[in-house]
């Protein structure tokens, strides 16, 4: 589980990602907290939908008289791009099968979703596409890169891989949406998120099949060791929340997590607390350091022998 994003992080971390974001008025006050006497978070994972509708993102805004807006964190229309529409609990996801649920926490293999007994819109970011989603209305190819960028930047932020991603028919018995294949897109996303993230490349006007997205550099994301070691001494002291590497903390979180020296739920918050200490320091152990060496605080050889075998960065001094 992680903090959900502020503001101001999801907005960074979108761009990051090489997405053209905007902003819908009002929309960093926009959610279901307040009303719902529920705070949005501890987060999981992201949930992928389609709004079987068209021109539909002040719907997805104002909602309906049955149910209140936000009806997603983000709107991405056929031609008028991404659009961020909440920030906080949103009435997207509903009521969904606990086990998937788990499933998405543990980063699990999903299971058949055949009961609703948990609330979705407690820990899942969601995502709505423009599209009928009747089968026969493509998406542009400009479109679904688009969403596979929206997943992997926020994928990446938390330093969670593809296996957080569920689309909607996954989690709720009796959703259709959205009416694409995700084992394709978590593919798509999985290739993204082995990249640096650059600039995304328009799609060419006019084209409507879905396609793979490009992959861009062929570098991988860098830590720097000398942040982190002070993250690694500053954060477990500090009070609870406080980040001083987000970015860093993650990957290397997502590494041990990789690799089963920590559980998914105390990774991906940004902060180097005293259960990745731990985690940290159980990695070292295993690579035959002893006393001080193995007190959880990175050095240069552990740290390039994580990223180097779980595949997930490379490591900077």
């Amino acid at each position: 589980m992680a903090t959900p994003l502020t503001a101001a992080a999801t907005l960074a971390a979108l761009k990051t990602e090489g997405l053209t974001v905007h902003e819908h008025a009002g929309w960093k006050t926009h959610n279901r907290d307040s009303a719902t006497g529920k705070k949005f978070g501890p987060v999981i994972g992201v949930l992928i939908h389609h709004t079987a509708g068209h021109n539909d993102k002040e719907l997805c805004y104002k909602g309906r008289s049955d149910l209140p807006g936000p009806l997603c964190h983000a709107w991405l229309g056929k031609t008028d791009g991404l659009w961020l529409i909440g920030h906080g609990r949103a009435n997207h996801a509903g009521s969904v099968d606990l086990d998937v649920l788990n499933a998405l926490r543990a980063e699990t293999p999903l299971p058949h979703d055949n009961q609703a007994n948990a609330d979705g819109n407690d820990v899942l970011y969601g995502l709505e596409i423009e599209n009928l989603g009747n089968g026969k209305d493509p998406y542009p190819d400009a479109q679904y890169r688009r969403a596979v960028l929206w997943a992997a930047a926020l994928c990446r932020a938390h330093g969670w891989t593809e296996k957080s991603i569920a689309g909607h028919k996954e989690v709720q018995p009796g959703k259709i949406d959205p009416s694409f294949d995700m084992d394709d897109f978590r593919a798509d996303v999985r290739k993204r998120l082995a990249d640096t993230p650059v600039k995304a490349t328009p799609a060419k006007p006019g084209t409507t099949k879905p396609t793979k997205p490009g992959t861009g550099s062929a570098s991988k994301p860098r830590v720097d060791l000398s942040r982190l070691i002070g993250a690694a001494k500053k954060d477990p002291a500090a009070k609870q929340g406080h980040v001083s590497y987000m970015a860093g903390t993650n990957l290397t979180e997502a590494a041990l997590v990789k690799l089963g020296y920590l559980a998914k739920t105390y990774a991906g918050d940004g902060s180097f607390g005293s259960t990745t200490i731990a985690a940290y320091a159980k990695w070292q152990r295993h690579l035959g350091y002893a006393g001080d060496d193995a007190n959880g605080i990175p050095g240069k050889i552990s740290l390039a022998k994580l990223g180097s075998q779980s595949g997930l960065f490379e490591v900077v001094a």
